[in-house]
């Protein structure tokens, strides 16, 4: 396990056991996580998006309490990115990216609080997120992927974003509604 370059991040760098079969690797351990100061118990969903080589998702994030979460690529290869949102962090406006994907499985704990976003660098990319709490629409926070602010340089040409990612918001404007 290591600390992310934002406030509360942290990663957990599994050992995949290889052999003539192929591999064996867990994935998430109570005990692991309870040791780096999570509350396992609190994880109540487990969602796995699958996605096409250059396709972007996000930036989201909740409001409210926010939303935890533990992040892997099961298959393929993402370019993950985060942004902290918490006004009063250290480190609020400060953006991170990390390579997750299905050679080294890392897992990325995202505290509550931060925007999330990937990009897809495989055909296909499978990442799936463990939350700590149920959605609530209501409480969706976005941003664009491509807001001028931000400036996150997504390694591939963008092939593919919702319509609802089209239509976030800037990080501007997010970040005068949170009080940053």
């Amino acid at each position: 396990m290591e600390s992310g370059e934002i406030d509360g991040v942290l990663l957990f760098r599994p050992v995949p056991h290889r052999d003539r079969r192929g591999l064996f690797t867990r994935t998430f351990d109570a005990a692991v996580a309870a040791e780096a100061g999570l509350k396992p118990e609190t994880f109540i969903q487990d969602s796995q998006s699958r996605s096409v080589r250059g396709t972007v998702r996000g930036l989201h994030g909740r409001g409210g309490q926010g939303e935890a979460k533990l992040v892997r690529c099961a298959r393929g290869a993402i370019h993950d990115v985060l942004v902290d949102a918490r006004p009063g962090s250290p480190t609020f406006g400060r953006q991170m990216a990390v390579r997750l994907d299905d050679e080294d499985f890392t897992v990325l704990y995202v505290p509550p609080g931060l925007l999330h976003g990937f990009q897809a660098l495989t055909e296909p990319a499978d990442t799936c997120y463990r939350i700590d709490r149920e959605h609530d629409p209501a409480e969706d926070l976005a941003v664009r992927y491509d807001d001028p602010d931000l400036k996150i340089a997504w390694p591939l040409p963008v092939t593919e974003v919702s319509d609802r990612d089209l239509r976030a918001g800037s990080w501007a404007d997010l970040s005068r509604r949170l009080g940053g």
